[in-house]
């Protein structure tokens, strides 16, 4: 009999025992032997946390800051260092081992391609810490890894709809069936879509913005079992996303007059298509080794044309076209009994071509050599020891070596005390070395700094992990002390000049972050996550000398606001509570309650401190087919408050679901 697709995996395997991990050495551990923080987010919390879009999930991460979209894309960051673009591009993003992050998005992630359905997650395992040793730049600061769902475990048939307030209308398709002897297939289509926020909530004079999304999503993956020793896995798909950016010229009483002239309202059409074959071997008993290619291209295009400057052509900002080829071989054994290795190595060519962003200077290629190594060590039963480090060789960026060590102390099977160090390095986006954006006027907005350094991180951690079983509750504490060298802020050093990126801030990141389980009884859940984080920025060598010599340039002027934006850019105290309970008649209950402190997202935006409780509450049927679930969820069911900008109203918005299950 086929597996039904939802519902496959036991929901409780996170709250029994602190689980296994694989996102920090790829050497699968016990999290009180990894060498870092981890948070697993499974099934049931991604469906109890009422969550309609991905980036919404990580609201439950000790540490992480994310914004419900508007005219402007979702962000997802840690420990803040945000910046005035879309993207953010110093946690790495992965799928199945696949990088999300693109030459296109500033080498950053674009939340708006989300490459996969939350039904079709398995699992998400969060670093919270550095982890360039074992993923690269961009795990500069994390790493979120997705794990979906095998197709073996797939099987089925599942339709499902949403319908709602704010024009919340959603449909998708999922399936997955056998292939020949001993493989399986899984195939998802989905469509979303909805109207955004409210701009008639703010003010008559900021009411020049619209908002209006779609996106679609189709993802293919297939496990082909070759032989008793080996797995060939197979993935292609594509996604496509549709918003409304630019602005509006408002009158007086808030009527729309018409578009601006510099930056007219318009669709911005974006998208990502992929390929990934990736080979897993057992060499023996105690090795294995892993192949994988993957290619994918991603497109954006949100053009106008200048009134009145018909010489200057389509101008397209952030639009072009992005590509990457990445190949990857990683090896596990066991050198001796005491000994785990993992280590491997891995090439990269990213492409990227746009006519406005890269203005007179045509296609930039980038390739990026890496090879990296990280040994777990059990000499004894009360230690562990873990040392990792990587090479990187970046044609735009030059090398960079990162060195990772920590060691964790098993006081006895409940309670683990670790200590770490880890350095890292965050090599600038291709746009930061080579940009020549052209502005609606004809001249250059944003022009490439030859040379930039890379961002450079020192980072020291102490952790407890507390797992008592008995009582089924499980407690992991983390202090940082995080330091930030050559911060990149895009400024003009020139007045009347173009942006350029420079390396101007040192930055001193230091705070705790609290991960509380508990599961009282078999109904009952309970997940608390809090981080205190504080920010202190100096100005680099080169800041100091730039701010001397500014002058009336933009940096000079304003260096205050760099200031703030560096120090507040993570809140200074976030707290999260995920209460999952079930009910009579199999009725589910949750309750995800946020309390978040002011943030600044970009220079010239503030959010003040805000509350927000989400609600879920659902009912799974048997008797037509072969069952579903209905669900009511209310998001933002304390009213209107601000995430992004004052200027950006969240209110309360609901809707219901259907799910049946042939």
């Amino acid at each position: 009999m086929a597996t039904p697709l939802v519902g496959t995996a036991d929901d409780g395997v996170f709250f029994s025992a602190l689980p296994i991990v694989a996102s920090v050495s790829r050497l699968p551990q016990r999290l009180e032997d990894a060498p870092g923080a981890v948070t697993v987010i499974d099934r049931a919390m991604i469906r109890a946390s009422g969550a309609r879009s991905l980036h919404e999930v990580f609201r439950l991460v000790p540490g992480f800051q994310t914004f419900t979209p508007s005219d402007k894309p979702a962000r997802v960051n840690y420990h803040g260092i945000t910046d005035d673009t879309d993207y953010s591009p110093r946690v790495q993003v992965l799928v199945d081992g696949r990088s999300l992050h693109s030459p296109l998005f500033r080498g950053g992630m674009n939340w708006e391609l989300v490459p996969v359905a939350l039904e079709d997650i398995e699992r998400i395992e969060v670093v919270r810490g550095s982890n360039t040793v074992s993923y690269g730049t961009n795990a500069f600061l994390g790493v979120i890894n997705i794990v979906t769902v095998e197709p073996a475990f797939a099987q089925g048939l599942s339709v499902s709809t949403q319908r709602g307030s704010g024009g919340v209308r959603d449909y998708s398709v999922r399936g997955g069936g056998g292939l020949g002897e001993g493989g399986a297939f899984r195939l998802s289509v989905q469509e979303r879509a909805d109207d955004g926020l409210d701009h008639r909530d703010v003010l008559p004079a900021d009411r020049d913005w619209r908002d209006s999304n779609r996106s679609r999503l189709f993802d293919f993956r297939a496990d082909l079992q070759l032989d008793a020793r080996s797995l060939l896995e197979l993935q292609i798909g594509r996604v496509e996303a549709r918003q409304l950016v630019g602005r509006l010229s408002i009158a007086a009483d808030g009527t729309a007059i018409g578009p601006r002239a510099s930056d007219p309202l318009r669709r911005a059409d974006q998208s990502s298509t992929w390929v990934q074959a990736r080979w897993l071997h057992a060499l023996s008993e105690s090795a294995d080794l892993s192949l994988r290619y993957t290619h994918h291209v991603d497109r954006l295009d949100a053009g106008f044309d200048v009134a009145g400057r018909p010489e200057l052509g389509r101008i397209n900002p952030n639009g072009g076209r992005g590509v990457s080829h990445e190949f990857e071989a990683l090896h596990t054994f066991l050198p001796v009994d005491s000994l785990r290795m993992a280590w491997g190595g891995s090439w990269r060519r990213d492409t990227l071509e746009s006519a406005t962003m890269l203005h007179g200077v045509g296609r930039v290629s980038r390739d990026v050599g890496r090879l990296f190594a990280n040994l777990e060590w059990k000499p004894l039963g009360w230690f562990t020891g873990n040392l990792g480090l990587s090479h990187e060789y970046d044609s735009l960026a030059g090398a960079h070596v990162a060195p990772r060590a920590s060691a964790s102390f098993h006081i006895d099977e409940q309670n683990t005390v670790r200590v770490g160090y880890a350095r890292a390095w965050r090599t600038p986006g291709t746009l930061d070395h080579k940009a020549s954006q052209l502005a609606s006027n004809g001249s250059i907005e944003w022009a490439g700094t030859p040379g930039l350094p890379a961002e450079g991180l020192d980072s020291w951690e102490l952790g407890y992990l507390g797992d008592w079983r008995a009582v089924r509750m499980s407690l992991d504490l983390r202090v940082f002390h995080e330091r930030v060298s050559d911060r990149i802020h895009r400024i003009r050093t020139v007045a009347g000049g173009p942006l350029t990126a420079q390396a101007v801030h040192e930055l001193k990141i230091r705070g705790q972050e609290l991960q509380w389980k508990w599961q009282p009884v078999d109904a009952t859940r309970i997940v608390v996550g809090h981080a205190h984080i504080d920010i202190d920025a100096d100005f680099s060598t080169l800041g100091r000398t730039l701010h001397a010599a500014a002058g009336s340039h933009l940096f000079g002027s304003g260096a205050e606001r760099y200031f703030a934006l560096s120090e507040r850019s993570a809140p200074r105290r976030a707290t999260s509570l995920l209460w999952m309970q079930r009910l009579p008649m199999g009725v589910s209950l949750a309750v995800a309650r946020y309390w978040v402190h002011d943030i600044k997202w970009t220079r010239n935006t503030d959010t003040d401190s805000y509350q927000r409780t989400d609600l879920r509450l659902s009912y799974p049927f048997s008797g037509f087919a072969r069952g579903g679930e209905i669900a009511y969820t209310v998001q933002s069911l304390n009213g209107a408050h601000a995430e992004e900008r004052m200027q950006r109203i969240v209110d309360r918005r609901h809707w219901v679901s259907l799910r049946l299950d042939f």
